[in-house]
């Protein structure tokens, strides 16, 4: 949980007027009193000479050889594997019956490691707050920790890049949203290129919904390496700005998002995509029965939430493990889960979850 939102000065590019800044920045002072939590972004501002570098156009990774897609597999391995995610759970509701995933599906062999982020901001996570170099070494280091502490499924990096940002002013449109310039997304595909990372893209749709924003994105979702987030925290179905209460999405959102992905995997003759759904509450997201999962992507419903170990461990056994979907994923903040004494979850205490999770992001 975190309240990562940015300025609404400049959200279109040499339109706005000297006015509009004041009143803007006016009102992000107002905001930033108000809640303390929240992080500040200027769209405007110039990304550090240690994050910049020379972005990768999404053209020219097309070019690029496609990588070679782990091989389905067989019936017995898949149990195997899924006997070891599953970590003994007798709950009844542990392992989700689905077919055997698809030829180029990262799940079950494979644990996705993630920084989660976003370049025009230190606030948001460690990726943007550290430079490059320091950040990539750090995720290889996290890799091979995690690999240590289970040596069964294969770790891999990832980064998960906050491509809509939600806004506590309104903006152009009256969405409470902020889409990223490309050029930052290439950058990202850049920095992954170099450890043979994935790439999430995180949505956070504010007023905005996900029929309108995840469109936006399809010619990176098009490439075999990039899949998508989305945050329920801040879709303010209540009409509230970000930040003020908790949102949500509820079944069809989230089919929604499934159908689009599937569309573009048969389409485009992809490998299978990985949906992460981000949850720490109760309503953030409803009607989970309804969810349908599909061979052609992967859903993974994230524990979201920052605080103490109890805490943290109690989140994930009340809203993750007792409404199954497929897999699951866990969270750790390496700010905010040390406040007030606290300290960072290990690999151990994460992999004794049960079910234990797939996806592990690090902000």
């Amino acid at each position: 949980m975190s309240y990562p939102v940015s300025s609404s000065a400049s959200t279109e590019r040499g339109r706005s007027h000297s006015r509009y800044i004041l009143l803007s920045l006016s009102l992000i002072l107002i905001f930033a009193i108000a809640f303390g939590g929240y992080r500040i972004v200027f769209k405007g501002a110039p990304v550090s000479a240690a994050n910049a570098s020379a972005p990768v156009k999404v053209e020219d990774t097309k070019k690029e050889a496609a990588p070679v897609r782990p091989a389905a597999l067989n019936p017995e391995e898949y149990e195997r594997l899924m006997a070891h995610i599953v970590n003994g759970d007798s709950s009844g509701k542990w392992p989700v019956k689905t077919p055997v995933p698809l030829e180029g599906s990262i799940f079950p062999a494979k644990r996705v490691l993630a920084f989660y982020g976003n370049l025009y901001s230190k606030q948001m996570g460690i990726l943007g707050e550290v430079p490059r170099k320091e950040m990539l070494a750090k995720l290889k280091e996290e890799v091979a920790n995690w690999q240590k502490a289970d040596s069964v499924l294969e770790v891999v990096p990832a980064l998960h890049y906050i491509a809509v940002t939600a806004q506590t002013a309104p903006g152009k449109g009256n969405k409470y949203r902020l889409r990223m310039p490309f050029h930052q997304i290439d950058t990202i595909l850049s920095m992954a290129s170099e450890i043979n990372a994935l790439v999430f893209l995180d949505i956070q749709v504010g007023h905005s919904t996900l029929e309108e924003e995840v469109p936006q994105l399809e010619k990176y979702l098009k490439l075999p390496n990039v899949h998508l987030g989305i945050d329920p925290e801040f879709s303010m179905k209540s009409g509230h700005a970000p930040g003020k209460v908790v949102g949500s999405f509820d079944a069809k959102d989230i089919n929604y998002t499934m159908d689009y992905l599937t569309k573009l995997v048969k389409e485009n003759n992809l490998p299978p995509k990985i949906l992460v759904v981000h949850r720490f509450t109760q309503n953030g997201v409803t009607n989970y029965k309804q969810i349908k999962t599909r061979p052609e992507v992967q859903f993974v419903m994230d524990m979201d939430g920052w605080g103490h170990p109890p805490l943290k461990i109690g989140t994930y056994k009340h809203f993750i493990h007792k409404e199954p979907v497929e897999y699951t994923g866990f969270k750790i903040f390496y700010k905010n889960d040390t406040k007030k004494n606290g300290r960072l979850l290990t690999p151990a205490e994460v992999l004794a979850l049960k079910p234990r999770p797939v996806y592990i992001q690090y902000q």
